[in-house]
């Protein structure tokens, strides 16, 4: 009897466990099932959204390129003739100039061909980024339904059996006239695709583009795992497939759907763990039942008190319970009702601690979930059927700077979109319900912060079904720094054109890639357009610039008009930057500067003549005299009848020295007071001293003073003003002559010396003097500052201006009690090769 029960217990039991396990099993797949779409479906918009944002940056860059200023500077100038036979121009091993690099800078993955059509779509010029050729397709002519004049225009389709993205836009000169269409071709592959998806884990899934005719894998993320031309149906088995059509991309033939694949494993492996954990909870609860109907069968028995015990002693040890407090004696079918009865209770117990553990479960899944909206850089806001905000994350409460409380019941297009917006977001939801139409509504649009500020944002709407109700979940991503570096692009691109100055830039080959508006002056000067290269003698200087990394500064004149280029090289980029001036007004006043000083030298050598008048009155009378006297006495002879011709031809030859001596005394006037203008010429420093020193002998003899000569033994070349540096040794010698008047004549010394040090020609003026004070020393060049009574202090600071014109330097030294010395230093005069090729230096000879 006991065995008898024991087994009839046991299969009522396990009959009881395998109803209620299929029942269970049946509700818990279910739901679990519905949960897992939902998070399949949502992973595949996601991945859908992300290869719609790549092919818009694509869109965008495209647009960017056919607006841009150089481009539309290259087309200003070009005619294309309707002829059908016009062989493109390729560009295989560099980068035209009408095409910048924006691909890299934007992270999108190089195009392969960019082609520049006329307005038929016949192919005229084509940049060919690698060895393949443009797909033999549209080698020639781009079909029309590709082309847009007034809108983007991106197409998927296949050429040459492999499949591209075709992004075009209308490309206008420089007036605005449109001259044809600017299509970049991207080949569609694993790269592609990765960069679209931005590093999905290919473990956790995967994308394809798959053909809908033929249901054959175009392009996959991962060709080793998921091969191209493999069927989609070959993957149903391993992966989970959720495909969605491309309808936005309709211009080619192609019927082209996106398929998002999740390893079954994955799938099963997280199917496994919950279907685990609700087995061993049915299995705790069917362990329940047989223990209960074994106990009631075994009750029957004769020996049901002890069972009764040994049952108790049972739930005790396995289900951890106290002893039950009822009496032992008495009725055991009654005893028997009661165990059941608790027994009942305990199973209560256990299915509501399974069904406590299954809401922790669906708990933890709904934290996962606010996990990631909470963690998500873009708002998410979740509206039901009527457009109310139902869900709102943290990004959407920074966003919009309105906190949940006081968005949740709102309607959203009243609450976060200005009325001019709302039109459009409606579009957008009406787009989203039609969903055999487009797999989502996506567009953007100007949203409403709290305080009143309008900030652009790109808006997707999706859909979610629920049994009987649907929601819509938007994905907002505020584009303000996009629009913002946009229009930054923009103003970049026209910085250049825009320069009043004159802005090119030069390869390492001479070849001008660009200049602007304002260089046109120096292209005609140069014979070139930008294309070409530039003249030898400048591309020799840009090559000299790059080699030597340093900047040059060059002068051209060009029509009357004078320009300083500067020549900065970009060494690591291989190309040079001319930047040019008008110094025309420059140079015109630095000559206006000279002559001035040329004019104040003169009135300077007037004012000097003025005090040497007088010697050269005396000099002039000595050899008139000696020719009156001579003159005279021959007179005399001859009237006597006693001249003897050698007398006289000794006294005409007096005469005629004495008439060549004050010939050169007045020849060393005009030279002093003449006007000249500014002229520089080789000459020997001795001998512009020598020079002074003549024209200063009357005033040395006043004075009472022999200048003591300390000349360098060879001719020190110097290629200076003739006039100016004469000017300048009158004025230290004079000076030198008015210092020496305060001593007595006994202690009056000048002396003169000169030397050649290194590559400098050095002249020292000293005078035994009383010297200068300290305090006048340090101001002794500034103008208007003298130590003579009647001065003017123009000498010494006149003197100083023309030294320094000559890349030379003047200063004094002085002790009080003992004198002053004046230095000169002036820069040799270079070497030159004479006929013979010896290297020698030109010295002029002074008339």
């Amino acid at each position: 009897m006991p065995w008898i029960a024991i087994v009839v217990g046991l299969a009522t039991g396990i009959a009881v466990w395998t109803v209620l396990d299929q029942i269970q099993s049946r509700q818990v797949d279910k739901i679990f099932d519905q949960e897992l779409q939902v998070q399949l479906d949502l992973r595949a918009r996601e991945s859908l959204i992300r290869f719609d944002r790549y092919i818009a940056g694509y869109a965008a860059t495209t647009r960017l390129l056919a607006n841009y200023r150089t481009l539309s500077e290259y087309l200003e100038p070009l005619f294309w003739s309707d002829d059908e036979g016009v062989e493109p121009v390729v560009y295989k091993d560099f980068r035209p100039q009408w095409l910048p690099d924006f691909f890299e800078r934007d992270a999108l993955a190089p195009p392969s061909h960019v082609l520049l059509t006329d307005l038929h779509g016949r192919v005229r010029e084509v940049f060919q980024a690698g060895s393949q050729a443009v797909p033999s397709e549209i080698a020639a002519q781009v079909p029309t339904q590709w082309l847009d004049r007034h809108d983007i225009r991106t197409v998927i389709d296949r050429l040459d059996e492999r499949l591209y993205l075709i992004a075009s836009d209308a490309a206008e000169d420089a007036g605005g006239y449109h001259m044809g269409y600017l299509v970049v071709l991207v080949p569609i592959d694993a790269t592609f695709l990765a960069a679209s998806q931005r590093g999905i884990d290919v473990g956790r899934a995967s994308v394809a583009l798959v053909d809908s005719d033929d249901q054959r894998l175009l392009a996959s993320l991962d060709p080793g795992l998921i091969p191209v031309d493999s069927l989609l149906s070959d993957w149903s088995e391993t992966h989970v497939i959720t495909s969605q059509a491309l309808p936005e991309y309709e211009g080619s033939d192609s019927n082209l759907m996106f398929a998002t694949l999740v390893p079954q494993s994955r799938v099963e492996r997280m199917s496994r763990h919950v279907r685990i954990f609700e087995r061993r909870q049915r299995f705790y609860a069917a362990a329940v039942f047989v223990i209960v109907f074994t106990g009631l069968i075994y009750l029957v028995s004769a020996r049901l008190n002890k069972v009764l015990k040994r049952m108790t002693r049972f739930s005790q040890r396995a289900l951890g319970i106290p002893e039950p407090g009822f009496q032992r004696a008495g009725n055991q079918l009654v005893l028997l009702e009661d165990w059941i009865r608790h027994f009942t209770q305990l199973v209560l117990k256990a299915r509501e601690e399974m069904s406590r553990r299954h809401q922790a479960a669906m708990r933890e899944s709904e934290a996962l979930k606010a996990a990631m909206m909470e963690a998500s850089l873009d708002a998410i806001v979740t509206l039901d059927h009527s457009g109310r905000v139902i869900e709102y994350n943290p990004a959407a409460e920074r966003l919009f700077d309105v906190g949940r409380p006081f968005a949740l019941g709102a309607v959203f297009s009243e609450r976060f979109l200005p009325d001019l917006a709302r039109p459009a977001f409606k579009r957008l939801l009406d787009r989203s319900r039609h969903r055999h139409r487009e797999p989502l509504g996506r567009g953007e649009l100007i949203a409403l912060r709290a305080d009143g500020a309008e900030i652009p944002v790109e808006i997707s709407i999706a859909p979610i079904e629920r049994v009987g109700e649907r929601f819509f979940t938007l994905y907002i991503h505020d584009i303000s720094s996009r629009k913002q570096a946009e229009q930054e692009i923009k103003s970049l691109a026209r910085f250049a054109g825009e320069s009043p100055h004159p802005i090119l830039r030069v390869t390492a080959a001479g070849l001008i890639v660009y200049a602007n508006n304002a260089s046109r002056p120096l292209l005609r000067a140069w014979n070139a357009d930008p294309g070409e290269p530039l003249p030898e003698d400048w591309g020799a200087a840009v090559a000299a610039a790059l080699e030597t990394a340093q900047p040059l500064e060059r002068e051209l004149e060009v029509g009357g008009q004078v320009y300083s280029l500067l020549l900065a090289p970009i060494r690591d980029l291989g190309y040079v930057n001319l930047y040019a001036r008008d110094i025309t007004a420059v140079r015109r006043a630095e000559q206006e500067s000279r002559q001035h000083q040329a004019e104040l030298v003169h009135v300077c050598r007037l004012s000097t003549m003025g005090e040497v008048a007088t010697g050269m009155a005396h000099e002039l009378n000595q050899p008139l005299s000696a020719i009156v006297n001579y003159a005279n006495g021959c007179v005399r002879r001859l009237q006597a009848g006693q001249g003897q011709p050698e007398e006289l031809v000794g006294a005409m030859n007096q005469i005629t020295a004495q008439a060549k001596r004050a010939s050169e005394i007045i020849k060393r006037l005009r030279a002093l007071v003449g006007k000249q203008p500014p002229a520089r010429a080789g000459a020997d420093l001795n001998h512009l001293v020598r020079e002074v020193c003549s024209f200063l002998e009357f005033e040395t003899s006043r004075v009472g003073v022999a200048i003591e000569l300390e000349l360098s033994g060879e001719a020190i070349p110097v290629c200076v003003d003739l006039v100016q540096v004469e000017q300048v040794l009158l004025n230290l010698v004079g000076n030198a002559l008015d210092a020496l008047e305060e001593r007595p004549e006994s202690e009056r010394r000048l002396r003169i010396r000169t030397e050649m040090e290194d590559d400098w020609a050095h002249v020292a003026v000293a005078d035994s003097g009383p010297g200068i004070e300290p305090e006048h020393l340090k101001r002794l060049f500034d103008p208007f500052v003298t130590t003579k009574e009647g001065g003017m202090g123009m000498g010494l600071a006149i003197s100083q201006t023309i030294v320094e014109n000559h890349e030379g330097r003047i200063w004094a030294e002085s002790v009080l009690g003992q004198g002053s010395t004046f230095h000169l230093r002036l820069p040799l005069a270079p070497p030159v090769q004479d006929d013979a090729g010896v290297r020698a230096n030109v010295l002029e000879p002074i008339d």
